[in-house]
């Protein structure tokens, strides 16, 4: 049967967070990121996660994929990661007629004539360009298009700015027929709300 007249088609809509630094951040992440994902069709996560457990508690919400980091692959003197079927340096998903990429670090903004998507999209994406990039590292959140390619970058929920463990960002990523629909949002004591890309954030306020 077809589908009825009027009725609206729902969007995929994936939950977005990177740089979870776990447990050097603490020990498990806040809550509210749990509450945020209930309902999400499935959660990326880009990288810097650490102790793979967080991907096994998210897992219980949805259906994860996770892009490997240099924190997973020893940086900084951290434990190097097992092998896991969840995480690789780069996923490329067919979604509700799009391609998303996943991958721990783009150059966003570019420094030419070395840090360029061009370059990283040869090296991690070499056999199909992906409509959206879904990327971490940097800990800031972004939304940005670059040569054609809707670049996305939720922050860190525990590290924003690379500041002390404090309340950060999550994002989400809505899907319907070939439309990408990237959002921000900023944890709270209560639950999440919508980031103020133009206000002053937590982390920049006099405390």
């Amino acid at each position: 049967m077809g589908p009825v007249s009027g009725q609206l088609k729902l969007a995929l809509r994936i939950g977005l967070i990177s740089d979870t630094h776990i447990p050097e951040a603490r020990k498990t992440l806040w809550p509210q990121v749990y509450e945020a994902f209930d309902g999400v069709d499935m959660i990326m996560h880009a990288g810097d996660i650490h102790e793979l457990y967080v991907l096994d508690s998210l897992e219980e919400v949805a259906p994860v994929y996770a892009a490997r980091g240099n924190g997973e692959d020893g940086g900084g003197g951290r434990p190097v990661q097992p092998e896991d079927s969840r995480v690789k340096y780069a996923w490329t998903l067919q979604l509700e007629g799009m391609w998303v990429g996943l991958t721990h670090y783009v150059p966003v903004p570019e420094r030419p004539p070395n840090f360029t998507l061009a370059r990283w999209l040869e090296r991690f994406f070499p056999d199909r360009t992906p409509d959206v990039i879904v990327s971490g590292d940097t800990h800031r959140e972004q939304i940005a298009e670059v040569q054609g390619v809707l670049c996305v970058n939720p922050g860190s929920p525990t590290y924003p700015h690379n500041y002390d463990t404090q309340y950060g960002t999550i994002g989400f990523l809505e899907l319907t027929d070939g439309e990408a629909r990237p959002s921000v949002w900023q944890i709270t004591d209560t639950g999440i709300e919508p980031f103020d890309w133009e206000g002053i954030p937590p982390w920049k306020r006099a405390r």
